[in-house]
């Protein structure tokens, strides 16, 4: 999928518990993370995972699988 300025943002604005449970539970083939949006949504998640790394281990045990 394309990375518009418009889905960039709507990105940039979640948290990452709110990008993980999205990453985790998107039916398979999910348009998102394809093309450049997944590319920038998996540089994003990441991102945020180096930043703070116990919020990410909170909220993957909060979201569960």
């Amino acid at each position: 999928m394309d990375l518009t300025p418009e889905l960039k943002a709507e990105i940039d604005s979640r948290s990452y518990a709110e990008l993980l449970a999205k990453w985790r539970f998107a039916p398979l083939g999910d348009p998102l993370f394809q093309g450049e949006s997944g590319k920038y949504y998996a540089e994003r998640i990441s991102d945020l995972k180096k930043a703070n790394p116990e919020e990410a281990v909170a909220a993957s045990k909060t979201i569960g699988w």
